[in-house]
């Protein structure tokens, strides 16, 4: 029995170390920098139907899906039902660290 038990509290361990937030692995401060270098043109003014940073109503249903989800679209490209989000924001030289910090960045400002 003492078994069972020892391995449903390591199950129960590697469930909760793979839940830690996604956000945890970036860096706004740094995710700031991008933003205001390159993500910018189109999440401050909207552009092509960008969701515009501080937009509660707009970010919520896209923070919802979680950080990792809005990075991969960031990242790989998306197209949505109002606009098209390109792949780096068409910059590819953005790592995939550089795009979760700049997206952590907007999340953060749009809670």
């Amino acid at each position: 029995m003492s078994r069972i038990i020892s391995a449903a509290l390591c199950a129960l361990a590697v469930v909760a170390i793979s839940s830690v937030d996604a956000s945890a692995a970036y860096d706004a401060t740094a995710g700031k920098a991008i933003y205001d270098s390159s993500c910018s043109a189109c999440h401050k003014t909207g552009l092509v139907n960008a969701p515009k940073v501080g937009d509660k109503a707009a970010w919520g249903p896209r923070i919802a899906q979680g950080v990792d989800v809005l990075v991969e679209h960031a990242d790989k490209g998306f197209q949505g039902k109002k606009g098209t989000m390109p792949a780096k924001g068409g910059k590819a030289s953005f790592s995939t660290q550089d795009i979760g910090n700049a997206v952590t960045y907007i999340v953060e400002q749009s809670k």
